[in-house]
């Protein structure tokens, strides 16, 4: 859990500076692929999936 975590924000930090940079590529991609594999494994995973899924449901009722 520990290793996954900070694998998680190191990830993250790195992804936000190659967006921040306009930096794209297959590097970028991979940091970004990484950043989700990692952030899914992590208790993260269920309060993201519920933002997203009401998300979701608010702009269909729109």
């Amino acid at each position: 859990m520990a290793i996954t975590v900070s694998l998680v924000a190191l990830f993250g930090l790195v992804l936000f500076f190659l967006l921040r940079s306009k930096t794209l590529g297959a590097g970028s991609a991979f940091i970004a692929v990484m950043f989700g594999f990692f952030l899914a494994s992590t208790g993260a995973s269920k309060p993201i999936t519920t933002l997203t899924a009401s998300l979701i449901e608010t702009v269909s009722n729109l």
